[in-house]
C-alpha cells in the first residue's frame, strides 16, 4: 500500500471530517467521496470539498483504502457494528475515527473483518472554515492503534501538519476528561465574564475580557500544573 497515495473515504461531513478531508487531500492523498444524509453538511462539504462527490455508505467502502469515520462518538459503535453485520468491510482496509473518547478498540467488528483499526482525535475545537488548517499544524492529535499499525496513524497526522501524541487505551479516558475540561470549562468560564460585563452596561464586553482571559491562559500554560490547595479554593 503506498501510503502517500491513499483513496480515502469519508463517513460524516461536520467540520471535522471535511477539514480532516481537505488536509488530508492537501497532503497529496485522493478524497473518492463523502457519505452523508444531512443538508447541512452536504452544503458545508460542497464550500470546502467541491470536487469532492457525495456518494453512498456501500461506495464509500467499497472504493476507499482509507475510510475515516468522523461522526458523532454515540454513532461510532452503531455505524461499525451495523457495517459489520452486513460483511461490508474489506480486509486490509485502514479504518480511522475521530472520536475522543475512544480508541481502536472501539473498532473491533471492523478489526475481526480484516481492518486496520485507527483512532485518530484531534484535540483542537473545530469552526468548519479554513482557518482550522492552520490551527491543525499548531495541534496534537491523540493516536491509538496496534503495534504493527501505529506508524500509519502517527504518519497520517504528520502529512496533515499536527504533532501525533500516543495515548494507550487505558489512558484514553483521562486522556478525554483532560481536553473535555479545557475546552468546556474554559468556554463556560469566558461566557459567564462577557455576561458579567454586559450587565453592567459595558458594550464591547469581550474585547474587555480578551486580553485578561489570554494572558491568564499563557501564565497557566507557563507555571504548568499546581496542585491545588482546597482552603484557596474555599477563599
Amino acid at each position: 500500500m503506498n501510503q502517500g497515495r491513499l483513496s480515502v473515504g469519508i463517513i460524516g461531513a461536520g467540520p471535522v471530517g471535511t477539514i480532516l478531508g481537505q488536509a488530508l487531500a492537501s497532503a497529496g492523498h485522493f478524497i473518492v467521496g463523502i457519505a452523508t444524509t444531512d443538508q447541512k453538511n452536504i452544503e458545508r462539504a460542497e464550500t470546502l470539498l467541491p470536487d469532492v462527490p457525495i456518494k453512498t455508505l456501500p461506495a464509500i467502502l467499497e472504493e476507499a483504502d482509507l475510510v475515516l469515520l468522523a461522526i458523532p462518538a454515540d454513532q461510532l459503535a452503531p455505524t461499525v457494528n451495523g457495517i459489520a453485520q452486513n460483511s461490508m468491510w474489506r480486509s486490509g482496509q485502514l479504518v480511522a475515527h475521530t472520536a475522543g473518547e475512544f480508541g481502536y478498540n472501539i473498532l473491533g467488528p471492523a478489526t475481526a473483518q480484516g481492518v486496520i483499526p485507527l483512532a485518530i482525535h484531534p484535540a483542537m475545537t473545530f469552526t468548519g472554515t479554513s482557518i482550522d488548517l492552520a490551527r491543525i499544524r499548531e495541534s496534537y492529535f491523540a493516536v491509538a492503534a496496534p503495534v504493527v499499525a501505529l506508524p500509519i496513524a502517527q504518519a497520517l497526522v504528520i502529512e496533515m501538519g499536527a504533532e501525533p501524541l500516543v495515548i494507550s487505551e487505558e489512558n484514553r479516558s483521562k486522556y478525554f476528561e483532560a481536553v473535555s475540561v479545557a475546552n468546556e470549562f474554559s468556554a463556560m468560564v469566558v461566557n459567564q465574564a462577557i455576561g458579567l460585563l454586559e450587565e453592567i452596561g459595558i458594550e464591547d464586553a469581550r474585547g474587555v475580557i480578551a486580553p485578561t482571559i489570554r494572558s491568564a491562559v499563557e501564565q497557566a500554560l507557563a507555571k504548568g500544573h499546581q496542585p491545588l490547595d482546597p482552603d484557596e479554593l474555599l477563599s
